[in-house]
């Protein structure tokens, strides 16, 4: 884990949220499915994982994730060449297109924005990551298991 930032190592820029981005820093990550769209199938829920899997080690290093059925969340370091509202919006576009062409979904898919947060600690890192693992149990209490939920050091589904 980085050092807490200092003034200067980071830079930040405003759409409708304001974001900083700061290299070598841990992100915690989420974004919503439009409130125009019903929840995440079982298999859209498949394809996120698989996007988010599919570059990891590569273009970022994944740490944990969850994808609820109206929700994404997820931690990640992301490589120096890769700015992260790049990768967001190439998880949010690949799955939209896929559940537009496979799911019959029309419209917009996913909010036009995703939030995101530096994580600055470890205290605050490993807070996020019971977070993400605690979700679905959060919303569903009744759950034994769930297939969309992952941090490192667990076994993950193959992409």
């Amino acid at each position: 884990m980085p050092t807490p930032l200092s003034e200067g190592e980071f830079r930040r820029y405003y759409r409708n949220l304001p974001h900083w981005r700061a290299r070598g820093y841990p992100y915690f990550v989420t974004w919503r499915i439009h409130k125009s769209q019903p929840p995440l199938s079982p298999e859209e829920r498949d394809v996120v994982v698989e996007a988010l899997c599919y570059f990891n080690a590569k273009r970022y290093d994944l740490h944990a994730y969850v994808v609820m059925d109206d929700h994404v969340h997820l931690i990640l370091y992301p490589e120096d060449n890769f700015p992260l509202e790049k990768l967001c919006h190439t998880w949010k576009s690949f799955t939209a297109h896929e559940f537009v062409r496979h799911h019959i979904r029309q419209g917009n898919v996913w909010q036009d924005e995703s939030f995101d947060r530096i994580l600055r600690d470890e205290e605050e890192y490993y807070q996020k990551v019971q977070y993400i693992l605690n979700n679905p149990w959060k919303r569903w209490p009744d759950l034994t298991e769930y297939k969309w939920v992952w941090a490192k050091g667990m076994d993950r589904p193959a992409s």
